[in-house]
């Protein structure tokens, strides 16, 4: 409480007091442009799918350590490995929803505000669910009280992951149309 207050009180007046209005990557027009069909595995489910699964296979080794280390008896002693998959995480996951990005904008797909924070975000359901099979499968935890802690505890955690990943998606597509349409010349 001592923390976290004072922490919100500075951050509201920093955003009350903030000049910078967000900047739109190109002229909008008052009358959207209509979409496409598209086939079923270019809707937002199955890419989310997608580029949750690839930044998942990058980690999923290293969760089992963490896991481990925060939930059993062992201690995780290489923090260099550790930043540096989660780097690779960061980077992967950006790569993964600018391609993904690009493909919508090429199929005429321009709603890719949420799409693009959805897809960088889906990490966090997959390492959800490998925290179903870590619970089953690999730990020794048994009884109501375990089982809440530690879903209860993983699902903030997931929730935090997809918030921080799907930031990081989100930044990187509009980094990349920024730059796309700023390379555009129109006459």
């Amino acid at each position: 409480m001592l923390v976290t207050f004072p922490l919100l009180v500075l951050g509201g007046i920093a955003g009350k007091n903030s000049k910078a209005e967000f900047q739109a990557p190109v002229r909008t027009s008052k009358f959207p442009r209509e979409i496409p069909p598209l086939p079923w595995y270019r809707s937002t489910i199955p890419q989310m799918a997608m580029a949750g699964f690839l930044p998942f296979s990058a980690i999923y080794i290293e969760l089992y350590y963490i896991f481990a280390s925060v939930w059993g008896h062992r201690i995780y002693t290489i923090y260099s490995i550790l930043f540096i998959v989660f780097i690779i995480l960061l980077i992967v996951t950006a790569f993964i929803t600018v391609s993904l990005t690009y493909f919508q904008l090429a199929a005429e797909d321009h709603e890719w505000w949420w799409r693009s924070f959805l897809c960088g975000g889906s990490t966090g359901l997959f390492i959800y669910g490998y925290c179903l099979y870590y619970y089953y499968a690999r730990s020794d935890m048994s009884g109501f009280m375990q089982t809440s802690f530690f879903f209860g505890y993983m699902a903030c955690i997931c929730y935090g992951f997809f918030l921080m990943l799907g930031t990081v998606g989100f930044r990187a597509a509009l980094l990349f149309i920024r730059h796309i349409y700023r390379s555009i010349k129109c006459e």
